[in-house]
């Protein structure tokens, strides 16, 4: 398929710039989603379960980085799939990075919505959420320059915020608490409990889902073969560290048990600690805004880029590959997106999947488009490596093939775990899959029609 639009964006983000996006994308995932790991293994079954989930996010980054360096490009994974692989392999890893940038957002505005009505019971979750997608699209159409600098800031404030958490709450702190009933309920480990570690695959993967979106600004970074190394691998480091502690202090302040399967596990932590009248409590809050804010906000950026990319490839429609005249952004392609966020927002008034809470069927959606497309990343890595041994690699991955090797092997653990634990899910993402596929065909045809009729007349 040839490329309709030869559209560029501006590179104008530095290092820092891009750390902050590469975190802020996923801070949030530190505020909720992961807590209803513990509903599925239990404290310590999710412990293993994120010691695991980290290990294939290390040697993801250190992989991954290889191919956002030697081919810095908005489309992120569908560039890499589509140079190793052909138009089917870029098809591929474009729609699994769309469903995963599509489904993570309205997730995360759906927890603002649940932080905000901590303080305001009064105000409806849902229009909170969709207040949010205006408010956040409409910053992101004004420039990316804007969009990443503000990022970077709340990210900043995110992160100061969760060791405040850490902080307040370290005075209750008992490992009794984190360890009593830790494997999926019991005091004991026992057959459950493996297969609690494996269904809770997904809210672990949350903690770091979406820090891969960083690549989607590669187009518009200074540098790219000096600044996104240093912000991958900060930023990977960064997230384990945040993810482990806030994890960790909030299960040891009293029963795990009441912030398992809620969606907003750290003001619940806090409230045990210093009650519902704190001052930290409400700082919390309003503070702990930011966190969910700097991931809702980074997203938009990431799906926009992904939808810009997929339209200059001839996948999507080509209006959606507009950029705006003044502010130089993908505006259709952030529209579009929004739109798409706020019904998924309100399907579950129409459709109850799975007898799950909305916010963990989207948590488990947007986790199929990641894993289906860290498992194509890893391919198209041995592919390039094997198809173009000299195409120029700024970074090359430390310990070669092994790192790559341990990140495909999980990630495809990861998708057996999702699939059997979420069989109707995997089939509704299987037929998004299939759908897609036929509009691109159809598309495709649309143009060669279009293009013939413009040669004949010629």
């Amino acid at each position: 398929m040839v490329p309709l639009l030869t559209s560029k964006l501006n590179p104008v983000l530095g290092t820092f710039q891009l750390w902050g996006i590469a975190v802020g994308l996923v801070i949030s995932g530190e505020y909720f989603g992961w807590s209803y790991g513990w509903g599925s293994a239990g404290t310590l079954g999710f412990l293993i379960t994120t010691l695991i989930i980290s290990v294939m996010y290390f040697t993801f980054i250190f992989s991954f980085t290889e191919l956002t360096t030697a081919i810095p490009h908005a489309g992120g994974p569908l560039a890499y799939a589509k140079r190793a692989f052909g138009t089917y392999g870029g098809f591929i890893a474009g729609f699994a990075t769309l469903v995963e940038f599509l489904f993570a957002p309205p997730a995360i505005a759906l927890a603002i919505g649940s932080y905000l009505s901590v303080q305001f019971p009064e105000f409806n979750v849902k229009w909170i959420a969709t207040f949010c997608y205006f408010i956040f699209m409409a910053l992101n159409i004004l420039g990316v320059s804007i969009a990443a600098t503000f990022e970077l800031c709340v990210t900043l404030l995110a992160i100061f915020e969760l060791f405040i958490f850490m902080g307040v709450v370290s005075p209750s702190f008992s490992l009794s608490n984190f360890m009593r009933n830790g494997w999926a309920g019991q005091d004991h480990f026992s057959l459950s409990a493996l297969g609690g570690i494996f269904a809770a695959i997904p809210f672990a993967i949350w903690f770091f889902l979406a820090i891969e979106g960083a690549a989607m600004a590669a187009e518009e970074v200074k540098n790219p073969k000096r600044t996104i190394p240093i912000a991958y691998i900060s930023g990977i480091f960064t997230l384990i560290i945040l993810a482990l502690g806030v994890m960790i202090f909030a299960g040891s302040v009293g029963d795990w048990r009441t912030l398992s399967n809620i969606n907003d596990p750290l003001p619940k932590a806090m409230q045990i600690v210093v009650g519902n009248q704190s001052g930290w409590l409400h700082m919390l809050v309003w503070l702990g805004l930011f966190g969910l804010i700097a991931s809702f906000h980074g997203i938009i950026m990431g799906y926009s880029r992904q939808i810009f990319a997929l339209a200059r490839e001839g996948f999507l429609p080509s209006f959606l590959a507009k950029i705006h005249p003044t502010f130089k952004t993908p505006y259709l392609a952030i529209l579009s997106g929004g739109i798409f966020g706020i019904a998924v927002i309100f399907s579950d008034e129409f459709i109850v999947i799975s007898g799950q809470a909305l916010s963990a069927n989207i948590v488990v959606m947007s986790v199929f488009g990641a894993i289906v497309m860290y498992i194509i990343s890893m391919l198209s890595l041995f592919q390039l490596r094997k198809k173009e041994p000299h195409l120029q690699r700024p970074y090359q991955t430390p310990f070669y093939p092994y790192f790559p090797i341990i990140a495909l092997i999980l990630s495809f653990i990861s998708l057996c775990s999702l699939i059997y634990f979420h069989l109707l899910l995997s089939l509704i993402f299987l037929g998004l899959f299939v759908l897609c596929g036929i509009c691109v065909i159809v598309l495709s045809t649309i143009q060669k029609n279009k293009k013939n009729k413009v040669e004949i007349a010629i």
